[in-house]
């Protein structure tokens, strides 16, 4: 045999087997017999091809079931091998980042975290990731050649075509850094680098309170605000990268100066910060977050006043999104909406009031991921870490190859 017949063969195996590969993904657990109708490919070539990957530990057999095309004598279901390859999200937040290891059905893996100060520079942010992701996969027994992907979240808009974040407020660690290039280097594997807001958003769209919903909009109210969109099922990036910077939409255009430039922006009115300083003339000036949400909750008038008027501002804005966008359903995250019902009530309010009878109806839910999880360990980072390896899951442009190319390398250290 010729050296290019040879090579065409091993080409023709290879292009069978991510057929099969991707037919699983997508559709399993499948017989042989139904991988070789979809894949119009013999039996035979289904049944040497599920034989390599069986042995190269990328499928597994599930049950035996009968086979109508196979007069109703059992046979074996195949699926891709859960623990085959791992996908990984990391994020970022302004004081931690959090690390999530999934298997190929997005069951985790393992995680963990660690707090870091807010004045920690962006090298130190990224050797405390890269640390804990080699201590998970170490502990797990995984190589980095096993790691399909990281998807990384870091505050601040990302551009689309260069992976630099870009500089919504002077003074953040991330502003101008050429994060895509930086956590390669740094990690050794694909990365997809993305804003942290929406990946709170696409771990809520796969997991959390917008599962089956096509087209929502997430928003987190926290000390910045952000959004995520997902339109018809993916998440929108805009034109460079800057959809969702929710927080720098000025309210009031006569309203106060902003750190980027603006005035009146709804981080001002709805931020933590701005929530915290119109109640501490009443609560005192140590007030904390837990602190004033816990006597809210239990009744405080001053309390509900605030958060009303938050509400009010937050659902004024979210009115013209849904005039503009027709969003099916709105999750509010982020430490605010721990508030529940006294938050997102008027926020409801407000959309019936300023937004067009059409989509005034829209559902507005809060947030599910980590309702009960303590803050002090990590929630927000958390749930973009999750959000993180969602989108590996989601956007690597060809799964199934990238799946044989990694069983092909095998694990290595």
């Amino acid at each position: 045999m010729s050296q290019k017949a040879g090579g065409s063969l091993r080409s023709l195996r290879r292009t069978n087997q991510e057929q099969l590969l991707a037919l699983l993904l997508d559709q399993g657990p499948l017989h042989r017999a139904a991988l070789a109708r979809l894949a119009g490919v013999s039996r035979t070539t289904v049944s040497t091809i599920t034989h390599e990957l069986l042995e190269r530990g990328l499928v597994a057999k599930t049950e035996r079931k009968p086979i109508a095309d196979l007069d109703g004598r059992a046979g074996d279901l195949l699926s891709v091998n859960p623990r085959a390859a791992v996908v990984a999200g990391m994020n970022h937040t302004f004081d931690g980042v959090w690390v999530h290891l999934g298997d190929l059905a997005a069951r985790e893996v393992a995680s963990a975290g660690t707090a870091l100060d807010p004045d920690t520079g962006p090298a130190e942010r990224i050797a405390a990731g890269a640390s804990i992701l080699e201590r998970l996969l170490d502990e797990e027994g995984l190589g980095r050649g096993q790691v399909l992907g990281v998807g990384v979240g870091v505050p601040g808009p990302i551009h689309r075509g260069t992976g630099v974040v870009g500089v919504s407020l002077p003074g953040q660690p991330w502003s101008d850094v050429h994060a895509a290039d930086e956590f390669e280097r740094a990690l050794g594997l694909p990365v997809t680098v993305e804003n942290n807001t929406r990946l709170e958003g696409v771990a809520e769209s796969r997991w959390g309170a917008g599962r089956s919903v096509a087209n929502l909009l997430y928003f987190g109210l926290s000390s910045g605000i952000g959004s995520g969109l997902i339109l018809d099922g993916r998440l929108y990036r805009g034109a460079v990268g800057a959809a969702g910077e929710l927080g720098h939409v000025s309210v009031s255009v006569n309203g106060p100066a902003c750190r980027c430039g603006n005035r009146g922006c709804l981080v001002l009115r709805a931020g933590i910060p701005a929530v915290l300083a119109a109640l501490r003339p009443v609560f005192g000036e140590t007030l904390t977050l837990d602190e004033m949400l816990d006597r809210t909750l239990a009744g405080d008038r001053a309390g509900e006043r605030v958060l009303a008027d938050v509400g009010t501002v937050v659902g004024q804005a979210l009115a013209n999104l849904c005039n503009l966008l027709n969003p099916e359903r709105i999750i509010v995250g982020g430490e605010l909406s721990r508030a529940g019902e006294l938050l997102l009530t008027p926020i409801r309010t407000a959309i019936r009031r300023y937004a067009l009878a059409l989509v005034r109806e829209v559902d507005v839910v809060q947030a599910e991921l980590g309702r009960d999880v303590p803050p002090e360990s990590g929630l927000g980072a958390r749930v973009g870490a999750l959000g993180g390896a969602a989108l590996v899951l989601s956007e690597t442009p060809d799964l199934a190859a990238a799946l044989n190319q990694v069983a092909a390398k095998g694990a290595t250290a």
